[in-house]
Order: C-alpha cells, then sequence, then structure tokens
C-alpha cells in the first residue's frame, strides 16, 4: 500500500459529485454535480472542464452509443446532445411519486441502461424511505421495474462473467449481490456480499475491477474500500482527505486509475474548514489493479 498515492485532481467544488464514467474514446472524466445541476466533463491532459447545466437535480449521465450522453434530469431519463447543450425527454419514471428523483445509473455489457429512484431528501442521506425503485430501459425505451420500496438506489457493477448485478441501497449498509439474466435484464435471488461496519459509513457509488472485486465509495466514511464478492471480506481500504465520499469509477492508462467523486453539500462551517477539498475529485493511483471499460447505453 506504501506505493499508493491520492490526488486532487479536478477542483470542481460540486455540491454532491457523483457517477464518474471513463470515456475512452475522447480520453475524458465524464461525472455529475447532482444539486448543482451540472454535468462535467474534464480532461486529464489539458486539465480543463466543460460542463452543461441541468433544469434540475441530475443524477447520472453516460455515453450514448448513437453519440452524446443519457442521463437522469428530475424522474427524466433525456438525451443530451452536448455541442448544442440541448436535452430531450426520452421517458419519465416515478409519475406517482411527483418529489422521487432519479440517483445513480449505469449501463449493462448489453447496452441496457439501470437507474435508480429515490424519495425527497430532507437533509444529506436522510429521505423518505421506502419510496425508491430500480428500473432498466432498453434502446427501444421500454421501462420495467425491478425492485421497490428503495430507500436510496445507489451503486451497481455486474461481474466479470456478467451473471451477476451487484447493487447498494445505501441505508440497507449492504452490498447485494443478484443473478442476472443478460438476455432478458432479469434479476433474482438476492443476496448480502457485504455489509459495512461501524465507521465506514453509507455504502454509496462503487466499481468492479478486473480481478472482479469491488471498490465501493464510503459516504460519511472518507474511504474507498475494496470488496471480495467471494468471501465477503473487505481486502483493503483507502482513506481520502474528505468524509462524503461518493462514487468511484477506473480510468486512465489502461484503466489504472481510480477515480473518487466527493460532496460538500450537509458540511457545517467547522467540517468545511477541515476538509477544504470536500467537493471536489479524486484520483487514486498505484493500487495495482486495473478496471474495465464502461459501457454505452444502446438506445
Amino acid at each position: 500500500m506504501s506505493s499508493v498515492k491520492v490526488d486532487c485532481v479536478v477542483k470542481a467544488s460540486a455540491l454532491i459529485g457523483e457517477g464518474p464514467v471513463w470515456e475512452e474514446s475522447e480520453q475524458m472524466l465524464l461525472f455529475v454535480d447532482i444539486a448543482g445541476h451540472k454535468i462535467h466533463r474534464w480532461s486529464p491532459t489539458t486539465n480543463q472542464m466543460q460542463s452543461v447545466e441541468t433544469e434540475d437535480s441530475v443524477g447520472f449521465a453516460v455515453p450514448r452509443i448513437s453519440g452524446g450522453y443519457v442521463a437522469g434530469v428530475g424522474r427524466r431519463i433525456v438525451a443530451v446532445d452536448w455541442s448544442t447543450e440541448m436535452m430531450t425527454s426520452l421517458v419519465e419514471v416515478d409519475q406517482d411519486k411527483p418529489t422521487n428523483r432519479l440517483n445513480d445509473g449505469k449501463v449493462d455489457p448489453a447496452g441496457r441502461l439501470l437507474a435508480g429512484t429515490m424519495g425527497k431528501e430532507e437533509r444529506p442521506a436522510e429521505v423518505q424511505k421506502g419510496r425508491g425503485s430500480l428500473f432498466s430501459v432498453t434502446s427501444d425505451l421500454t421501462v420495467t421495474r425491478h425492485l421497490r420500496q428503495v430507500d436510496i438506489s445507489n451503486g451497481m457493477d455486474w461481474s466479470l462473467d456478467q451473471k451477476t448485478f451487484f447493487y447498494i441501497d445505501s441505508l440497507s449498509l449492504t452490498v447485494d449481490a443478484f443473478d442476472y439474466d443478460l438476455n432478458t435484464g432479469n434479476i433474482g435471488n438476492r443476496r448480502v456480499v457485504y455489509r459495512l461496519q461501524e465507521g465506514e459509513g453509507l455504502p454509496d457509488g462503487m466499481a468492479l475491477d478486473a480481478d472482479g472485486r469491488l471498490w465501493v465509495a464510503c459516504y460519511n466514511g472518507g474511504r474507498v474500500i475494496n470488496i471480495d464478492p467471494a468471501t465477503g471480506v473487505c481486502v483493503r481500504s483507502v482513506s481520502l482527505p474528505v468524509m462524503k465520499t461518493t462514487s468511484c469509477c477506473f480510468g486512465g492508462p489502461g484503466y489504472s486509475d481510480l477515480y473518487v467523486t466527493s460532496a460538500s453539500l450537509g458540511l457545517d462551517q467547522s467540517e468545511r474548514r477541515e476538509q477544504p477539498l470536500a467537493g471536489h475529485t479524486f484520483r487514486i493511483t498505484g493500487l495495482g489493479v486495473k478496471g474495465r471499460p464502461s459501457n454505452s447505453f444502446s438506445g
């Protein structure tokens, strides 16, 4: 672990930085500021950042095979044309719960988008419980609800053999696994693969590495933890200089860098003085593991 290095690389001052995705074709990091209503793209080569504003909270943004991006804005899945900054509504979810919003989203290996919702937040991580759901959206914009009564729908990823779906409902304090049918998108046989310990915080966004292990950002825990889902053991932990670590993804040369987003919303004045880098994005190097390319939405 002595070779591991944590650097603050994107000074975005996000309220809730989230959903990092590495764009291989552009060699750029895509991420959002949920409460700041912004989608960001940052180039590690030039250290320049481009941003597009959204008219509501934005839970995620992912590349689209046909070009541009697909994002979760409010309760709508929208197509984003980056060059014109135009957004076109594709589908809307949770129409019976107008105070809900989309949170994390990710594309499966078949090009299907999975996205989850959550109830209204009274304060960060304090929500109307059981109001959220987990949906999938296919290329023809068919929407399927897979889970109900979710508190805070969050991190997700798929095993190397694509037969297991890993999922986080943050307030459960667990990382769960489901059997996954890549052809249909159906999930089943839910089980817990890891339960966070006292002091580790809330499980938030996560990423899978090329060894099949999960890296989980721990909100209010100031760290990312590396879990072996086969054994249910946390094999390593990397501390960051901010407490509200929110999500992570692999990127950079050979996908050997781990990018970690963070939040500043909810910190009091004392905490802000102690954590001047809160809301910025970090790069962890020297982990000795690599990630995998992200998937693009096929719609």
